[in-house]
């Protein structure tokens, strides 16, 4: 597959997927054992995971659009950063958080893998400490610290699998 093929399904995950939920898409473009390196709490894994997500954020900002930053590719990878625009007017289960009726702007980015014509792997980063911000609910800063904890403690097992921890 070409750099601009994955380019290609890149803003179409982003536009059809994200941007309309359309689920029938996502089966087209990912794949059922799809591997998300950064999953939500309580993402069930895979495609179905992946459905998952899309409808939760969905509900939270039903209105939501993308607009795809950057999108480059060497063919394998594909890379893009993007920009979204909602406002939460629906419950976002992953924060239980009634609706505020803010809007919000947030910026995020993916790097996937493709394999046999659909993304196989996938990387993430969103800026949800700035969502939260704009939606008036700043997270305290002893979550953060230990979702920084946890993450650190996961990067430094991957990279030292064998080793022993106290």
């Amino acid at each position: 597959m070409g750099a601009a093929d994955l380019e290609s399904m890149y803003r179409r995950w982003l536009s059809e997927v994200w941007g309309h939920g359309s689920t029938d898409v996502a089966g087209e473009l990912i794949a059922e054992d799809v591997i998300d390196h950064n999953p939500y709490p309580g993402q069930p894994p895979g495609l179905d995971g992946h459905n998952w997500a899309v409808a939760m954020v969905r509900r939270a900002f039903p209105d939501l659009r993308f607009t795809d930053d950057v999108v480059v590719s060497d063919g394998q990878l594909v890379a893009g950063r993007w920009t979204m625009t909602g406002t939460n007017t629906g419950t976002f289960d992953l924060f239980g958080l009634p609706p505020t009726g803010r809007p919000v702007t947030m910026t995020g980015q993916e790097i996937f893998r493709a394999r046999d014509g659909k993304f196989a792997e996938v990387w993430h980063q969103e800026d949800v400490p700035g969502m939260l911000r704009q939606l008036g609910l700043e997270p305290p800063p002893a979550i953060m610290r230990l979702a920084a904890r946890r993450s650190a403690r996961r990067y430094r097992r991957q990279q030292h699998p064998t080793r022993v921890r106290p």
